[in-house]
């Protein structure tokens, strides 16, 4: 039976050397194997392709189905690389039962900061005004994913 650990060891030896991070490892009761990755810069398909071989040759002939990709745009971040990588894009963001929808401005050790539009009403006006607020998140604190606008 192949583990978590195994697999997870594998990996970060293949990735040792390279710009790219383990982002997800899943493994279920009949052997399918998930192996997600991800980096700043686009991740390459035959780098993917390299990583299921080498993963292939090291596990040897078990029954497993392996698949080997870049993380989902669907999914919550993982990881501050993903934060990174999506900085000056649209992302949605739950916290605290809210949900924030706005641009990704900042990220930094502890926290990561959209700027999102709001109705604000001014002293005078008869109609609330759009503003552009920055609101500071934690990344314990938060669920962050693309927004993706279809």
């Amino acid at each position: 039976m192949i583990t978590k650990e195994q697999v997870k060891a594998l990996v970060e030896a293949y990735l040792k050397d390279t710009d790219y991070a383990l982002q997800v490892i899943e493994i279920d009761k009949e052997q399918n194997i998930l192996v997600e990755i991800d980096r700043l810069g686009v991740v390459d398909v035959d780098f993917c392709a390299a990583l299921n071989q080498y993963l292939v040759e090291k596990l040897g002939d078990e029954d497993y189905s392996l698949e080997v990709g870049s993380v989902s745009l669907t999914a919550p971040f993982l990881s501050k690389i993903q934060y990174q990588k999506h900085l000056g894009h649209e992302v949605e963001v739950v916290a605290n039962g809210k949900k924030w929808h706005g641009q990704l401005v900042s990220v930094d050790e502890e926290t990561f900061a959209i700027d999102c539009e709001v109705m604000v009403a001014v002293e005078g006006k008869k109609r609330k005004v759009k503003e552009i607020l920055t609101r500071e998140f934690r990344f314990d604190e938060a669920e962050t994913k693309y927004d993706l606008k279809i």
